[in-house]
């Protein structure tokens, strides 16, 4: 495995941290007036979700974890486990739920994702930035509601309810932001 120096770690990166996975959430660098500078780290845990704090001096080192990135395909959600497939040979993988958090009601069938695999085990799924959704519930704007451009929820296909602006109805696709969740823009044909 490789190594870097504690000054370089970055949010997104995945380090090893008392034998086990580790991704960084937040990273923060701090040079004190005193003293060699230092990186606070917030990482999770990649097997049990636990997060952690710890605090290296910049020039210790520091060992990577040595993530693959595969793209797959997704196929089915089956109870706790979500069904991927790998385009080239048709291997099916299950990887759980837990791992797409409250992206899960975004993902489409037939969607490519990349999967992140550490020892053969899934640590991660990272779904496209953005995917167009038909909207399948959306209730009458209320007359005279305009002001500061409103949103309402509206239903899309997966099940999944955003805030979209009034003038969205039944039957139109829109684009949704996949990490935040949040109305991009409606799709025109």
């Amino acid at each position: 495995m490789s190594k870097i120096n504690a000054g370089n770690i970055a949010k997104g990166m995945y380090i090893m941290y008392k034998e086990a996975p580790h991704q960084v959430m937040k990273a923060d660098f701090m040079a004190p007036g005193k003293g060699s500078p230092i990186m606070r780290v917030k990482m999770k845990s990649v097997k049990t979700g636990a997060t952690t704090e710890f605090t290296y001096k910049t020039n210790e080192s520091v060992e990577v974890a040595e993530v693959d990135k595969k793209e797959m395909q997704y196929l089915y959600r089956d109870g706790d486990e979500i069904m991927f497939m790998d385009p080239k040979n048709y291997d099916q993988a299950g990887v759980p739920v837990s791992l797409v958090e409250d992206q899960v009601g975004f993902l489409m069938p037939d969607m490519k994702c990349w999967v992140l695999w550490f020892d053969n085990l899934a640590i991660g799924v990272s779904l496209p930035p953005h995917v167009d959704m038909k909207v399948v519930d959306a209730p009458e704007a209320v007359a005279g509601n305009r002001i500061n451009a409103p949103k309402r929820l509206v239903k899309l296909e997966t099940g999944v309810e955003v805030l979209a602006p009034l003038f969205i109805k039944n039957g139109d696709m829109i684009t949704i932001d996949t990490s935040t969740g949040e109305y991009i823009s409606r799709v025109v044909k």
